[in-house]
């Protein structure tokens, strides 16, 4: 994964090959033609808690390199608006957590400026949020009539067997045999969002490596007792 000009790395995990794209094909598409031909001012990409959206800013960010940055506003919320300046350099900017600064007037205004200044530079937003920019919290309308320029997707969450598949394909990309029945049981006694489930897996492939044994459901029932403390 590249290491971007902010002081962070993207997750390994989070690429286009392993995102299971069910009822979100069109949103997947979108991006995925995004670095070949730019389109307008961006997009804006809304869902529930888990249903992947940092999944996919970071495999854009992925994608495309050095040409864009990924930038978790609630990660950076702290460090302050100033982290914006000079963004729109990048051809794209990928802005995960977007609610997570809402109602912070300097936060906003320094969004506010970041969007004019990409227009102006043709740099494309990709915004990510649980709720679309009208019900995002924002109070600057301003801000709120510029998010609403950008193209709109909303992410549906899996059901329980897309989010077994999404799982298998995790695996598959890490190399892992992770068979029917494991995959169910995993999604049905662990927490369902993804990025719990991929932090699992990982724990799971590097047992399997110590132990030399395969994904079976009593091999995982066995870790997930010592990991529960059972």
């Amino acid at each position: 994964m590249s290491q971007l000009a902010l002081p962070l790395r993207l997750q390994d995990h989070a690429v286009f090959e392993t995102f299971w794209p069910a009822g979100n094909e069109s949103v997947v598409a979108w991006l995925e033609e995004l670095g070949a031909e730019p389109k307008g001012p961006g997009a804006w990409i809304w869902g529930r808690s888990s249903a992947g959206k940092s999944h996919l800013l970071q495999a854009l960010c992925d994608r495309l390199g050095d040409q864009a940055a990924y930038v978790p506003l609630r990660e950076l919320r702290d460090a302050g608006p100033g982290i914006l300046e000079g963004l729109e350099a990048r051809g794209f900017l990928c802005i995960d957590d977007a609610a997570a600064v809402a109602g912070d007037g300097g936060w906003e205004r320094a969004l506010f400026n970041l969007f004019n200044a990409a227009a102006e530079s043709t740099s494309v937003l990709v915004i990510a949020s649980q709720g679309p920019p009208a019900d995002s919290g924002f109070e600057l309308a301003d801000l709120v009539s510029r998010f609403s320029q950008l193209a709109v997707f909303r992410l549906r969450p899996l059901d329980d067997d897309e989010l077994e598949r999404a799982l298998q394909l995790r695996a598959r990309h890490r190399g892992l045999e992770l068979p029917d029945e494991t995959a169910r049981y995993l999604s049905r006694r662990s927490r369902r969002d993804m990025a719990s489930l991929y932090a699992l897996l990982d724990r799971l492939d590097s047992e399997s490596l110590i132990a030399k044994r395969r994904l079976t459901v009593p091999f995982v029932k066995s870790v997930l007792d010592r990991m529960s403390g059972r």
